[in-house]
């Protein structure tokens, strides 16, 4: 006899079927179930920004989002928005570029931030990306790295070079 309620849901683009308990957050499952690493677990409190997923498309702290809230939705994490070879989306190639990944535990949850808002927010100025980023705490780099991470990345989206080379 199984414990626990169904779940089914798509990560990455992959179907999830499995089994919760009721009260088991969306990061624990993504990590445990799904085998999401990249999905990572700071304050547990929905502070901190780390466990950022993309709920839907919308970003969502996953460490705050029942799993069973999550049935039959779609769920992305930074694997998800790969190219598909294992070949890194231009935005993590910006981070790179512009070391805006130094511990890199913050990173998987600014990408997704940062991929949705300018998605959302196309020609966004840097304290639009602030603010929009503000929800993200990062340890390490002073947040001016990452701005101009993701300022790079807009600009290559309106077809503007970015200052900085990309990385290959």
């Amino acid at each position: 006899m199984s414990t626990g309620v169904a779940l089914s849901l798509d990560v990455n683009g992959r179907p999830l079927s499995t089994h919760v308990d009721v009260n088991e957050s969306l990061a624990d499952v993504l990590r445990a179930h799904a085998g999401a690493t990249d999905v990572k677990v700071g304050c547990g409190e929905g502070v901190c920004g780390t466990c950022t997923v993309l709920l839907d498309g919308e970003p969502v702290n996953s460490c705050l989002v029942f799993a069973v809230q999550a049935e039959g939705r779609s769920v992305a994490t930074l694997r998800g928005l790969g190219d598909g070879n294992g070949g890194l989306h231009a935005l993590q190639r910006r981070f790179l570029s512009h070391g805006a990944s130094q511990c890199g535990f913050c990173t998987p949850g600014m990408v997704l931030t940062a991929e949705w808002f300018v998605a959302q927010n196309p020609g966004a100025d840097r304290d639009q990306i602030r603010e929009a980023l503000s929800g993200n705490i990062c340890r390490c780099t002073g947040y001016t790295k990452i701005v101009d991470a993701v300022e790079g990345y807009a600009r290559e989206l309106e077809g503007v070079p970015d200052e900085v080379s990309d990385v290959g």
